[in-house]
């Protein structure tokens, strides 16, 4: 048994990567997580982890979401259901969460983004909405219900009102309940929807999509650190008109551009650094610290605290 169950790498690649979603039973069965939910919330607290709280649920308006660091408080005031917790780059944190990379051999390593970590009760949710990039969403406790929707890009209407990108309009047209050890694929582009039937723990498997602007914008800052640089110069002066940027000017940068897209190798050496780049720093504080400082979260996030 391996991750994608019976398919095989080959034809995942060839039939479902950034094509079509897949569900596979039992991808990773019985597989214990590392991290609990007041463990996730622990974390949360930490002024160095990417964290937030979204609250909400289907036919309620607003959406609301929230970004750590949390304080105790913050949980304590949470209602039994409605809401999620949702601890970015987790992997960088926890090694044990960090080794479930290797389950994703089958694809590039400097593909794989972050693992995001969410802990959910009854009805938790972020949204009907849409990424990106490819996403592995593995249920490791408790159960989700995902629907699965249309197809959307940058032209998609997006819900008003809210700082949370949740579609306007959602279109059902595949619907999937996920126990412990089943995992959801979704390539970039797909709605979805998921919505916890009780409490669990999801993790989200990311897969790098920078866009063009992104893209440029680093390349960019790594032009400006090199001592040695194209400089621009003008054209010959028989082609200027008096006060007017001609098309000979506009031929000059056009060649500076060129230049450097042509430039391969300065291109792959830039290229390489950016994908492997982490978007933040390991954690450098005991994982142990997170287990045992926040004592007091769980009765929050298992339910008992109604509000």
């Amino acid at each position: 048994m391996t991750l994608l169950g019976q398919i095989s790498p080959q034809t995942f690649l060839e039939t479902y990567w950034q094509q079509k979603p897949l569900v596979v039973r039992g991808a990773l069965p019985n597989w214990p997580s590392p991290l609990t939910g007041d463990e996730l919330a622990g974390l949360a607290m930490e002024p160095d982890v990417t964290s937030r709280l979204v609250r909400g649920a289907a036919g309620q308006n607003p959406w609301s979401v929230t970004f750590g660091p949390f304080e105790a408080t913050d949980f304590a005031t949470l209602p039994a259901s409605d809401w999620s917790l949702l601890v970015q780059s987790a992997d960088l944190w926890v090694p044990d969460i960090a080794a479930l990379k290797h389950q994703f051999n089958f694809l590039p390593s400097w593909r794989l983004d972050d693992i995001m970590v969410s802990f959910a009760p009854p009805g938790g949710s972020v949204g009907p909405h849409f990424d990106q990039y490819d996403v592995f969403l593995i249920q490791v406790e408790g159960r989700r219900h995902w629907k699965i929707g249309q197809r959307c890009d940058e032209d998609t209407a997006l819900l008003p009102g809210t700082d949370l990108s949740i579609l306007a309009d959602f279109v059902t047209e595949a619907e999937h309940t996920l126990t412990p050890g089943d995992m959801l694929y979704l390539p970039p582009g797909v709605a979805h929807h998921g919505v916890a039937l009780d409490n669990c723990l999801t993790y989200s498997v990311g897969f790098r999509a920078p866009t063009l602007g992104e893209m440029i914008s680093d390349l960019a800052t790594d032009l400006v650190m090199e001592p040695d640089q194209l400089v621009y110069r003008d054209p010959d002066p028989a082609l200027w008109q008096q006060d007017q940027i001609t098309d000979a000017h506009i031929d000059q940068i056009q060649s500076m551009v060129q230049a450097l897209a042509n430039d391969r190798g300065r291109l792959a050496d830039w290229f390489a650094r950016y994908v492997t780049r982490p978007k933040s720093e390991p954690g450098t504080t005991p994982v142990i610290e997170h287990r045992t400082a926040k004592t007091q979260l769980g009765q929050y996030l298992n339910g008992a605290q109604k509000v």
